[in-house]
């Protein structure tokens, strides 16, 4: 397409020789028409084009390379800008921001670590030196209060631990510093910290100072925000996100399960790389060919419904769905009955295998719930029982086993809780009875004795 200034040449090309026409060629002058027109219109199109180049936002992109420095050499550092000769890109990068959200340049700064000493006898000379000092001084804590605060929104620090967020940046002479204050008063530097506060702290730092010229209307791109966050931060960080993308349409790509919000799912997008002659797709629905690309969504589901865990107060632990089964149904029946029955305030929790009820016990009392737990005396029960670290978390009255209430019966398991019951369904619903087995084998657990003579059916 012939456009720009080889599109004006040619026409003024055609109507200066248009004279040269002979009248009366239908046949050229159509010619001449359409190549004026083609023109007209390649014109228009660059002028459409233009307009939407105007209103394109711009496109930042933040990721977890640059990090601000605690202690900046400012003569140095201006002597770098001046001579554009910025050490690495991402290296000087987080300390040219910093400075940015300050309000000064390197220079500034450096000079006014360079001002000497005026004389104590001109109290004008004096003055400017102190004016300069306190200027510097009063916006390095104007810019100090503003990142606490919003780091606060974010790291939200516990305020029974110490957990240090109080930012301070300071300068002396040549160096300006960032440090945290931790909750005895004490100043440590921000390299000191650990990787996921220095990951916020720089990124607020660069946000804020592009903030200032570059990020109206921009649309913000993070690449795998937060990774040096733990998951409970990373969790808080999709806060800020979603704060960010009030006032700026924000895209973020993420393998992680806690930057995926479980009221989110709608502005979700899977994206998945197959093969290089495809290339890289962009699912509408939540879909995928490949399952790794659904993991972190999955894992976001998983994680929201294992907090359900923490939703009573009094907890009772079983060893399997089947366990669950039978208690919840059994206790349903008894308060339909309006019967003494479990208390619909205590959760049923069941942890797929005897091994893992330890786990389950561990996590519901470290959130200060209360907990037992419901084992078969069978091999599986008895070892689990005899975990030195269940008893530690439980107790011995809180672990409760089968054999406590089947008297009789070697090993038994939870179905011998419900044995007169289960032999009665095993007539109706599979036709065999085994009433008269049960009875000469008193001592046989029940399970066992349906295995022999109903599995084989």
């Amino acid at each position: 397409m012939i456009s720009g200034e080889t599109s004006k040449s040619l026409k003024e090309w055609l109507e200066n020789n248009y004279q040269f026409v002979e009248e009366e060629n239908d046949k050229e002058e159509t010619r001449y028409t359409n190549l004026i027109e083609q023109i007209e219109l390649n014109s228009k199109g660059e002028e459409v084009l233009k307009i939407l180049d105007k209103r394109t936002p711009i496109f930042i992109l933040f990721n977890n390379y640059f990090k601000v420095k605690p202690i900046i050499h400012l003569e140095h550092l201006a002597q770098r800008v001046e001579r554009n000769i910025l050490d690495d890109e991402y290296y000087d990068y987080g300390k040219l921001c910093l400075l940015k959200l300050l309000g000064f340049t390197p220079r500034q700064l450096a000079d006014i670590g360079n001002t000497p000493s005026p004389n104590l006898n001109d109290p004008d000379a004096l003055k400017v030196y102190r004016d300069k000092l306190d200027s510097r001084s009063y916006q390095l804590n104007s810019a100090s209060v503003r990142l606490t605060d919003e780091i606060k929104k974010v790291w939200m620090p516990n305020p029974d631990r110490p957990e240090a967020d109080k930012l301070k940046v300071t300068a002396d002479a040549q160096y300006l510093k960032v440090v945290v204050e931790d909750d005895i008063g004490v100043d440590i530097e921000l390299d000191q910290r650990a990787e996921g506060f220095q990951w916020l702290v720089s990124f607020f730092i660069v946000f804020f100072s592009e903030a200032m010229d570059k990020h109206e209307n921009a649309v913000l791109l993070l690449d795998e925000p937060g990774v040096s966050l733990h998951g409970l931060k990373q969790r808080d960080f999709r806060e800020t996100i979603s704060r960010l993308a009030e006032t700026n349409q924000t895209i973020f790509t993420t393998h992680s399960p806690f930057l995926v919000g479980p009221n989110e799912l709608d502005i979700v997008r899977v994206v998945e790389l197959k093969n290089r002659k495809e290339g890289t797709k962009v699912h509408t629905t939540i879909s995928s060919s490949d399952p790794a690309g659904l993991l972190p969504l999955q894992e976001a589901l998983g994680y929201d419904l294992a907090q359900s865990l923490f939703s009573q107060q009094r907890n009772l632990i079983l060893e399997g769905i089947t366990d669950y089964w039978y208690l919840e149904a059994t206790a349903e029946l008894l308060r339909s009955g309006n019967v003494v029955s479990l208390s619909d305030k205590i959760a049923l929790v069941f942890a797929n295998s005897a091994g893992k009820v330890v786990y389950y016990a561990t996590i519901l009392h470290a959130h200060n719930l209360k907990v037992a737990a419901l084992l078969d005396s069978d091999v599986a029960g008895d070892q689990a029982a005899q975990q030195e670290s269940l008893i530690h978390t439980l107790g011995n009255k809180k672990i409760l086993r089968t054999k406590d209430y089947c008297n009789g019966i070697a090993k038994p398991e939870i179905e011998d809780l419900l044995r007169e019951t289960l032999i009665k369904v095993a007539v109706d619903e599979f036709g065999v009875d085994i009433s008269s087995t049960a009875q000469t084998q008193i001592n046989r657990p029940i399970i066992d004795i349906f295995s022999r003579n109903i599995v084989s059916v």
